[in-house]
């Protein structure tokens, strides 16, 4: 019995669904962030929900960002202390603490931790006040929405997120120091004499750069999969909201990843 030509073809059908899918949610995801952006700007009434998104995303998160900087100072430590002691180069360890943590592990490590604490709250919120038919009565009051909701997020994101990767690098350094100084017995002065020469201005501004982008992707994701809660297909109402947090902070970290790769590759 012949089989017939569709079933053959499911496989192939599955994965164009799939491709279709993700080339949709990708563009209504790029809409959303710039729908959001324009907002900003929009009201100075706006400022104080930023200074109060400020307080939640930036001052909660502080005293999590400098106990993970101060522990990943200490790895990076210890462990650059007993490679580079192998050859010979134990001196070099303030270069080495410095720029992996003001390059990269800084933006990267405070955006995920970030994520993990601010933005799987802002989908569960955004996503609680959909199910509940907060966010219509909004606009059925004249009220934006977007404006009212998703812009103060993100601008407050904007704002915090490149002070507290100064604060994870500060505090890594520190880290380094208490491990490479303290513990192992490095020189104090070829420790952060090692640091004013090898980190240049373009270091710092390129994580800047990143913690920005990782802002912007975050606040999006995050605040895009709570608002459209009532739109996903795996499930309605607190489930709905589980999920959407869930595949808020997920999807976030993965771009973060991704994202950091790229403009990695642009930067050196």
């Amino acid at each position: 019995m012949h089989q017939r030509p569709w079933l053959i073809l499911h496989p192939f059908a599955a994965i164009g669904a799939a491709f279709t899918n993700l080339i949709r949610e990708s563009g209504a995801m790029a809409l959303f962030f710039l729908d959001g952006i324009i907002r900003i700007p929009a009201s100075p009434k706006q400022i104080p929900k930023i200074i109060h998104q400020m307080f939640f995303v930036g001052v909660k998160s502080l005293f999590v960002i400098a106990l993970i900087g101060l522990f990943t100072g200490m790895v990076l430590g210890l462990q650059g202390y007993y490679t580079l002691v192998k050859f010979g180069s134990e001196g070099l360890l303030g270069a080495a603490v410095s720029l992996s943590l003001i390059r990269e592990l800084g933006p990267v490590l405070t955006a995920i931790m970030i994520t993990g604490r601010a933005g799987s709250a802002m989908a569960a919120e955004l996503g609680v006040m959909r199910i509940t038919d907060q966010i219509d009565a909004l606009t059925v009051m004249d009220i934006q929405p977007m404006t009212y909701l998703v812009a103060p997020r993100m601008a407050a994101c904007i704002i915090c997120f490149p002070l507290l990767t100064a604060v994870f690098d500060v505090v890594g350094i520190l880290g380094g120091y208490l491990s490479g100084v303290v513990l192992l017995g490095i020189n104090q002065g070829i420790y952060f004499y090692r640091i004013e020469t090898s980190v240049a201005m373009a270091d710092v501004m390129g994580g800047f750069c990143k913690s920005l982008t990782f802002a912007l992707i975050m606040a999006t994701v995050c605040c895009f999969q709570g608002y459209f809660t009532h739109l996903r297909k795996d499930g309605q109402g607190p489930e709905g909201v589980s999920n959407s947090t869930t595949s808020a902070v997920v999807l976030s970290c993965v771009l973060i990843l991704v994202f950091d790769y790229v403009l990695t590759s642009f930067l050196l």
